[in-house]
């Protein structure tokens, strides 16, 4: 191994992972049987499943169903070590990572840290429309989009009452689309016989995209019959028209304005403050521009992956363009854990590293009971069929069996019943101190 050389004969290479998401998990099983001591480090001491973190925000699953704690999955694995640690700085001359009291020296590293939330330079806006990264997002999201029916249900203003039951989702990718979809589920269906005082269903849900279209990475037709299968659920899709302002009353585009009582942030994303130490090239989201092999620039013994990693490199027969990164999903940021271990492999053998090559398994989105969209091997699916795909795929994407098993009987109970067992409200807040 040609980054090993730092590393005395008596002891194994020090390879060490930030971050335990799909990247980073993909890793460190991929060297399960490599002659290596792996330090596996996050900030959370769980694996999350981030693909039904949307789920949770709308209360159709908890927060145990779609997350797993990252000693157990890698129980059985004997060369792994894992921190419960958060990152604050590489120091890639002297190979060492720092915390916020104590440091670590590595022989490899890998960067699997995942991207946050871009505001585009308007942080503030934070506060009045969060995001959805993590599961602390979720439930926040989650207390907000109940809470919003309860202030309703109390309140005698009808202009109050029709803002409070307005619901604007910024950004028309996959996770807004989603969410989008199950706002509108939430309202028209899980919510219809709750309330004494108000309808749920006369609730307004806005999802808004700066560009032309939705799901801008899906290939034509998915974008239109994306937004038509919107559509026929209630949902309001807004176009061509960025954001410009967000309030705690609503949100500003352009010249238009949205009275919302809530404000969701699905638009943009970038890296966390500590990339910027590893002193590469990165894109305007602060993802590093990686060499053909996912290596940073200058330094063979540091790989960066996932969400992180901007690849401007021919990875796939059709691409990418120069300045188009691969999508951010779970089946890119495991192919480039698992080209890792391959790329060890052939250092350890003497031989040249491979390039990353990218295998499109496809892209699904789902919108709403029965309704969802999928490109996959060429084909483009909307519908039934494309719903049942993306059960599918995602029921058997989860770590472990019991997740499986209980995300299984839970969406059997919501298809049959309309009704969402999560629907718990964290906090103290009573109806009238909310108003």
């Amino acid at each position: 191994m040609t980054t090993s050389d730092a590393a005395s004969p008596e002891r194994r290479p020090h390879v060490v992972i930030i971050g335990g998401g799909f990247g980073g998990l993909a890793a460190a099983r991929a060297l399960a049987r490599a002659q290596v001591s792996i330090t596996l480090v996050d900030r959370r001491n769980h694996h999350l499943f981030q693909p039904l973190l949307y789920q949770v925000a709308s209360a159709v699953l908890s927060p145990g169903d779609i997350a797993a704690p990252i000693r157990w999955v890698l129980r059985d694995q004997a060369n792994v070590d894992v921190l419960l640690a958060e990152v604050t700085r590489v120091d890639v001359a002297d190979r060492r990572l720092h915390f916020a009291e104590r440091s670590m020296e590595y022989d490899v590293l890998v960067v699997a840290a995942g991207v946050g939330h871009d505001y585009f330079g308007h942080d503030s806006w934070a506060e009045h429309a969060p995001g959805l990264k993590s599961l602390d997002d979720a439930l926040e999201l989650r207390r907000r989009i109940l809470l919003a029916f309860e202030r309703a249900e109390w309140c005698g203003n009808p202009d109050e009452r029709r803002r409070l039951l307005t619901f604007a989702v910024i950004g028309g990718g996959a996770t807004g689309v989603e969410l989008a979809g199950a706002l509108s589920e939430i309202a028209r269906h899980s919510l219809r016989r709750d309330f004494r005082h108000i309808d749920p269903g006369d609730a307004r849900v806005v999802l808004v995209e700066g560009g032309d279209r939705l799901l801008a990475s899906f290939r034509d037709p998915i974008p239109a019959r994306a937004r038509a299968q919107l559509e026929a659920v209630g949902v309001e899709v807004v176009t061509g028209q960025r954001v410009t302002n967000v309030d705690a009353e609503g949100v500003q585009l352009g010249q238009t304005r949205i009275d919302a009582g809530t404000v969701i942030w699905a638009a943009g994303v970038k890296a966390p403050p500590f990339v910027a130490s590893l002193g590469g090239p990165q894109d305007r989201a602060g993802r590093i521009v990686v060499e053909p092999d996912g290596s940073l620039p200058g330094h063979p013994e540091v790989f960066v992956i996932g969400d992180l990693a901007h690849h401007r490199h021919p990875t796939r027969d059709l691409g990418p363009l120069p300045d188009h990164p691969l999508p951010g999903v779970a089946q890119t940021a495991i192919q480039m854990g698992k080209h890792v271990a391959r790329c060890l492999n052939a250092d350890r053998a003497g031989w040249p590293r491979p390039r990353f090559a990218y295998k499109d398994l496809g892209s699904m989105a789902t919108i709403g009971r029965s309704k969802a969209v999928a490109d996959v091997a060429g084909l483009r699916i909307s519908g039934l069929l494309a719903w049942l795909m993306w059960l599918f795929v995602h029921l058997m994407a989860l770590v472990g069996f019991r997740n499986r098993l209980v995300v299984i009987a839970q969406w059997a109970w919501s298809y049959g019943t309309f009704q969402r067992n999560a629907r718990l409200i964290r906090g103290s807040e009573a109806p009238d101190s909310v108003l």
